[in-house]
C-alpha cells in the first residue's frame, strides 16, 4: 500500500485473532453508528504503553476480555493511511492465537462476533489492508486464502 504523505500523527495496533487446528479468524461488526463493518480489534497506541505488542495486549483485553492469549505474533507488516481528521496514522498488525471457540466479551466498539474462515474473512473485512494483512497471518502460520 502506498505511503500517505507527512510526518506519522499516531501509531495504532490492530489483532487478527486465529485458532487452530483448523483455521478460524475471529472477526468483529462495528455498529451502526460505525458503519456495521467486519474488522480486527485495533487501537491507538497510548503514551503509557510500553510498546506496540503492550498496546495490542491492553486493546485485547479492552475490546474481548482476553488478558493472555495463547500467542501473539508480530506480523512484520504495517501501513500508514490518511485517518478522518486529515493526520497521517501508521498502523502495526499481528497474529493472536487464542482458544478454539473462544467467546469474546464485547466492548461499546462492537455489535457481533463470528469465527470464520480465511477465505470468508476476506471477503468480509472492509479495509483493503486488513485483507492484505490476512495474507501475510497466513504466510506465516497456514494456506493463503483463495481470492473471493
Amino acid at each position: 500500500m502506498a505511503e500517505a504523505p507527512g510526518p506519522v500523527a499516531r501509531e495504532c495496533v490492530e489483532g487478527y485473532l486465529f485458532a487452530r487446528p483448523t483455521l478460524e479468524l475471529l472477526l468483529f461488526r462495528r455498529p451502526p453508528s460505525r458503519g456495521r463493518i467486519w474488522v480486527p480489534i485495533s487501537g491507538k497506541v497510548d503514551p503509557g504503553d510500553a510498546g506496540f505488542e503492550a498496546a495490542l495486549r491492553r486493546e485485547l483485553e479492552e475490546e474481548t476480555g482476553l488478558a493472555r492469549p495463547l500467542a501473539v505474533l508480530p506480523l512484520d507488516w504495517q501501513v500508514t493511511f490518511r485517518a478522518d481528521n486529515g493526520e497521517t496514522w501508521r498502523l502495526h498488525a499481528f497474529a493472536v492465537e487464542v482458544p478454539p471457540g473462544f467467546r469474546p466479551r464485547l466492548s461499546p466498539e462492537h455489535e457481533a462476533f463470528e469465527w470464520v474462515s480465511a477465505d470468508e474473512a476476506v471477503r468480509r473485512l472492509h479495509y483493503p489492508d486488513n485483507r492484505d494483512a490476512v495474507g501475510v497471518l497466513l504466510r506465516r502460520i497456514g494456506p493463503a486464502p483463495r481470492n473471493p
